[in-house]
């Protein structure tokens, strides 16, 4: 669990970084913006992924493995 915040938060900071770059240095590179996006939006969703930390039960069957 505590992986997936710090993980997150980086992502997120990023994501951000890389977008506001350009705005900073008054380079109008797009390109920047196509890596920072994509990391933003993969920091959120690594954030509020609330479903990779339940642990699926296995299910044995009687016949064996298959």
């Amino acid at each position: 669990m505590k992986s997936r915040i710090i993980t997150g938060i980086l992502l997120i900071f990023l994501g951000l970084f890389l977008m506001f770059v350009p705005m900073i240095f008054n380079e109008g590179s797009f390109i920047i913006w196509f890596y920072g996006i994509p990391i933003l939006i993969l920091g959120i969703a690594v954030l509020f992924n609330k479903n990779e930390d339940k642990i699926e039960e296995i299910k044995k069957s009687k016949g064996g493995v298959r």
